[in-house]
């Protein structure tokens, strides 16, 4: 091996878009799932669709007096693709009237794999719609039958490609954790995400929400949710899987919004999730590139853009780069894109 040793993080060049999230909390769902809890997530019990858009209209309005933008208009929540006519149409019609005059550029949105063919999908396409995310949550039979999906692993297979067929971006999310889950799910789970080639994935552990189904479940002793430790570890080993076929991971965890975080009963949350997970799958790769560059590395350059997740969260990982022979003091932050052995 020659000296220097050069190479890049195997992570896919992040996309530089400012996203306008539009909640539609229940929207349109066909079920109530276990572990769901959107009101909590958001605020709301429920949609009032009309006054979502009519707020979302004036908002637009103000944003495009402002000269602010442009911005990525995202319909979270609820099954978009399920929302009766002419919801679809009155949300895509007022982000293509932005799109027009510069203010939106990309439009996406969530729903269920058994809420979408490829017909009305190319519709949408049609109607203005760039990317569906795909609340996949696992392609396990029993652990969507035990959550209460009402779906098979091959449904939300099949809906991955209708997504891709029509021409839409496609975008996945997974609850690692659920009900049912047992050892290598999980991994599998994430071995055939990254097969069907997504753009973009969401890792969201499954967590214990007050008032949801599956509190009742936790509390009667018949669900254990995983422990933090065992989700930064789950997920760092699978993010490189991802990162192989060029997925680009846009969420680990979920975010403190509306009330969630006060009505955590249990599970793997913390602030910090997605900086400690993305440290772990930093330390892995570089351990192994150390392994292969065959010497003791004297020192370790490391691209500035990394700076703040290479310790992980509140420097965690130091020790293991003092035990891999890279003390801090042999590493140094620099402009670039590569890391470098030397």
């Amino acid at each position: 091996m020659t000296w220097p040793f050069i190479f890049p993080h195997p992570e896919p060049e992040p996309v530089r878009t400012r996203v306008w999230p539009v909640f539609l909390p229940f929207a349109g769902c066909p079920y109530r799932c276990v572990f769901c809890a959107q009101d909590k997530q958001t605020g709301q019990d429920e949609a009032d669709l009309e006054s979502i858009l009519h707020t979302l209209e004036m908002d637009l309005d103000e944003a495009l007096a402002l000269g602010r933008g442009p911005y990525e208009l995202a319909y979270f929540g609820g099954t978009f693709t399920a929302l009766p006519s002419p919801w679809p149409e009155a949300f895509l019609g007022l982000a293509m009237r932005y799109r027009e005059r510069g203010l939106i550029t990309h439009v996406r949105c969530s729903t269920r794999p058994d809420c979408v063919d490829e017909p009305s999908l190319a519709l949408l396409r049609a109607q203005g719609l760039d990317m569906v995310e795909l609340g996949i949550q696992s392609f396990d039979d029993e652990a969507l039958k035990t959550s209460g999906r009402g779906y098979t692993g091959d449904v939300a297979r099949a809906a991955c490609e209708a997504v891709k067929a029509s021409g839409l971006a496609l975008g996945v999310q997974f609850l690692p954790g659920l009900p049912g889950d047992r050892p290598g799910m999980f991994a599998s789970d994430m071995r055939i995400a990254a097969d069907l080639e997504p753009e973009t994935a969401r890792l969201y552990p499954c967590l214990v929400i007050n008032g949801t189904p599956m509190a009742r479940m936790w509390e009667r002793g018949e669900y254990e949710p995983w422990s933090l430790k065992r989700a930064k570890v789950e997920l760092s080993e699978v993010l490189p899987v991802l990162w192989e076929k060029n997925v680009r991971i846009i969420r680990l965890g979920l975010a403190p919004e509306g009330t969630l975080e006060g009505n955590i009963l249990a599970g793997p949350w913390h602030p910090a999730f997605g900086q400690s997970v993305r440290g772990m799958a930093l330390l892995k790769i570089l351990r192994a590139e150390i392994v292969r560059f065959g010497k003791k590395p004297v020192c370790l350059d490391v691209p500035r853009r990394y700076s703040g997740e290479i310790y992980g969260h509140g420097r965690e990982l130091a020790p293991r780069y003092f035990e891999l022979g890279v003390p801090e003091s042999s590493i140094t932050f620099v402009d670039g894109e590569c890391f470098q052995l030397s």
